[in-house]
């Protein structure tokens, strides 16, 4: 779930005051909303015959209080979309098929009035009991968070005017929701009764996990704030909301509003086969019916398939410098402008922190995570001292490439140049093409290669499901995930595909459904969870597959690590069931752990198959992809610690309402961060979703703190022996049964400790970065 793939797991829609643990769960209302429900919305029938009759008549005393709906035909259609309305159904798994914006605003409204029912009844009743507590708040967290997850899940997948009208006019009325049950002090009183009964000591871990969560995030959330100070709280988190989401679109809609046009193939020398194709592909869907791969015209975007084939392939310097800039630049003037928005974020963000006691947004943040800001920054410059020396190397090594290459462009190399020379020098140093590579990568045998490995390393089966489970793009594959007895332990979709016109860019992980005990159905014991993967990668050109670049490999093996630890998680408290109440800074570990894979020899040669021939990716290739592994990882290293060190500064010792601008900062930061200086115009925060859109915010460092936890767990596959199978069986397993496994039911330092048997060390990490010599 960084930047140069957008990896994101859902838990980019949580906030951090909110005691949400990304719980979910398919048991929602079915006979049981009936009594809540007025008179039309459970009996719209009903409601019609009162509405034809004539307004004299005493028939009329019957409808419902709101006389003057009841001879109206926009009533009668809000009660029957709450009668008929999928969001509302008991359903095995969520409705994507059949839910319209038309279904948001009474079905979040009729959900969200129930569930205040609920909420008042828990409420009244309260005992500090496990029975009398926890289990009603689960099943009333976990109905909203699963139908809100459907609503913001096709926002981002099949996202239109209509959805976000719809979004935007109930998103206020589920923040007042979450924030009257994360501030209400009957349940927040509860917790503390069982935090301190003499029971505590018998708890098991992960329910002693649930309820100092609960406590932590019901402080985090405003519970101790009265009266103003309260009113504001929650004022600023209705606006905070509202921003991030604004944030979001503008992103998306800048994203879609750039097209370039292009009829004479001359400009676009360089582009290998698939981007024509693709670039074709998209002038056909913006009306050029008859344009070809090979005679146009073509269409270039900023979705991240056109727009890097454009920056690492075009001998067109302009084109590359006009596409650079453009991407660049986005959301950062006009009406999709996000510098006020960037600024309207952090002023609120800091005054939220100095309302509940802290010096500023990061101590908020890092609350619940395993580092400090102290910590953090000791790690980051790290990494980035590590890091610089051979970042210097690097541009040295490019610009006398360049030179020796005779280009003109040697004198003044810029930031459109680093991409198209690097990828250059890369060919030439390695004699490896990536777009090349492609047909050894098609989309069904990675799957299958990725699904086989996980058999050797958790003892799991992944078999096709399509048909089983609703679907929002037919392009949507469903897949049930069997353990070696072969029973269901879990379920997943994965959606591969760009489509710029309505799909968020990225690639993501989300929680469909947690594993519960409480929410189990059908006389099961346990509900399964389910997962959804989200990427956007280059989609299948005429007859051929969906061909990959390697750096996809690596993006669909991250986000399948996600899934992994949701999906195969033993804890039963939905609380800390797999990712959820996991410290943030600790959840990208599986993920970048199933990276390394991608570079092991005998899981990649399962994949690499020509689509065509069969043929297996030469070893020699395998051993020039090794070699390259580590090729200019400085500079990527110094690009995340940029990202990591610009968020940090904006929310520890930033200004928002001082003279210096959030670009001022990132200028600063880009100093020690960054060997070729910025643009003056750059503005690429006006695009950093993940920390003005997400739950990155003082948490990217995330990626380089879970970075160091993966590398080291990779390690003992490293120490056991790559080559030895019984071991790497052993270890998987081992693997499995505790990262995987343990969810948030255990701290994530006891967690890798009872996996590693020891604490972290980061110097797995810079040797696998060939930051460090490999007998360090």
């Amino acid at each position: 779930m960084g930047p140069p793939r957008q990896r994101t797991i859902v838990l980019l829609f949580l906030a951090a005051m909110l005691p949400i643990l990304s719980s979910s769960v398919s048991h929602l209302l079915s006979a049981r909303l009936a009594p809540a429900l007025p008179l039309a919305a459970r009996n719209p029938n009903r409601l019609l015959l009162l509405s034809l009759l004539p307004s004299s008549s005493p028939l009329r005393a019957f409808c419902p209080s709101t006389r003057a709906t009841c001879s109206s035909a926009a009533a009668m259609a809000d009660a029957t979309l709450v009668a008929d309305n999928p969001l509302l159904a008991d359903f095995e798994f969520p409705p994507f098929d059949a839910v319209q914006p038309a279904h948001v605003r009474p079905g979040i409204r009729a959900l969200l009035a129930r569930l205040e029912g609920e909420l008042e009844a828990l409420e009244k009743g309260v005992e500090p009991a496990w029975g009398k507590l926890v289990v009603p708040l689960e099943r009333i967290t976990d109905r909203l968070d699963v139908v809100w997850n459907v609503v913001d899940h096709l926002k981002a997948v099949k996202d239109s005017a209509d959805i976000r009208a719809a979004v935007e006019d109930v998103q206020p009325e589920k923040v007042k929701f979450y924030l009257r049950l994360g501030q209400s002090k009957p349940i927040y009183q509860a917790f503390n009764a069982i935090r301190n009964s003499p029971e505590w000591d018998s708890l098991s871990d992960a329910r002693k996990r649930v309820v100092d969560g609960q406590i932590k995030d019901a402080v985090l959330g405003g519970v101790a704030l009265e009266d103003e100070q309260r009113e504001k709280f929650n004022q600023i988190q209705q606006e905070l909301e509202k921003l991030t989401e604004k944030f979001s679109e503008n992103v998306l809609d800048a994203t879609k509003k750039f097209e370039k046009l292009i009829t004479d193939k001359k400009e676009l020398d360089g582009l290998p086969a698939s981007a024509f194709g693709l670039a074709a592909q998209t002038a056909v869907s913006k009306g050029h019916e008859n344009a070809s791969a090979e005679n146009g015209p073509w269409i270039i975007t900023l979705d991240a398939p056109s727009f890097m084939a454009v920056m690492q392939h075009a001998k067109n310097r302009a084109l590359r410098e006009e596409v650079y800039r453009a991407y660049l630049t986005r959301a950062s003037s006009g009406e999709l402008d996000n510098t006020d928005i960037i600024s309207q974020i952090l002023k609120l963000r800091l005054e939220k922190a100095k309302l509940l006691g802290y010096k500023n947004y990061a101590e908020v943040s890092l609350a619940r995570k395993m580092a400090t800001v102290d910590r953090v920054q000791e790690l980051l410059e790290k990494i980035r001292a590590a890091s610089w020396d051979h970042a210097v190397q690097d541009m040295e090594d490019l610009k006398a490439f360049v030179k020796d290459s005779g280009s003109a462009e040697a004198n003044d190399l810029s930031h459109w140049d680093l991409n198209f020379w690097s990828e250059r020098l890369r060919e030439s140093k390695y004699d490896i093409d990536e777009e090349s590579l492609r047909p050894y990568f098609a989309l069904p045998k990675v799957m299958d290669g990725l699904f086989s490995l996980a058999n050797k390393l958790f003892g799991i089966n992944v078999e096709p499901a399509d048909g089983m489970a609703p679907v929002w793009n037919s392009d949507v594959k469903f897949y049930c995930v069997k353990d070696s007895s072969n029973s269901p332990v879990a379920y997943f979709y994965f959606d591969p595909y760009s489509r710029p016109s309505e799909k968020r860019g990225g690639a993501w992980m989300n929680v469909v459904f947690s594993r519960s005990r409480v929410l189990a159905r059908n006389g099961s014991s346990v509900r399964l969870p389910v997962a959804h993967m989200v990427c956007n990668q280059m989609p299948p050109v005429g007859d051929k597959p969906s061909l990959m670049t390697f750096r996809e490999v690596e993006t669909v093996f991250h986000e399948f690590g996600h899934a992994l630890q949701h999906m195969l998680t033993t804890q039963d408290e939905a609380f800390v069931a797999g990712i959820s109440g996991i410290e943030w800074d600790a959840v990208e570990l599986p993920s970048q752990f199933m990276e390394n894979w991608c570079y092991h020899k005998e899981t990649l040669l399962s994949i690499a198959k020509h689509y065509e021939t069969g043929e297996v990716l030469p070893e020699e290739i395998y051993a020039k992809l090794v070699a390259a592994k580590n090729f200019r990882a400085g500079s990527f290293s110094l690009r995340q610690i940029r990202f990591a060190s610009v968020d940090m500064e904006l929310h520890t010792t930033y200004d928002p309402s001082g003279p210096v601008s959030v670009y001022d900062v990132d200028q600063k930061v880009a100093e020690r961060t960054q060997v070729l200086a910025p643009l003056p115009e750059d503005r690429f925060l006006c695009g950093f979703s993940h920390i003005f859109a997400g739950g990155y915010a003082a948490g990217y460092y995330s990626y380089k703190w879970a970075e160091v936890l993966s590398a080291d767990a990779f390690s003992a596959f490293e120490d056991a022996g790559l080559d030895n199978e019984k071991a790497i069986e052993e270890t998987g397993r081992r693997f499995r049964d505790t990262v995987l496994a343990l969810g948030g039911g255990k701290s994530p330092l006891e967690v890798f400790v009872s996996f590693r048997g020891r604490e972290p060390s980061p110097e797995p990490l810079l040797r696998h970065n060939g930051l460090l010599p490999v007998a360090a």
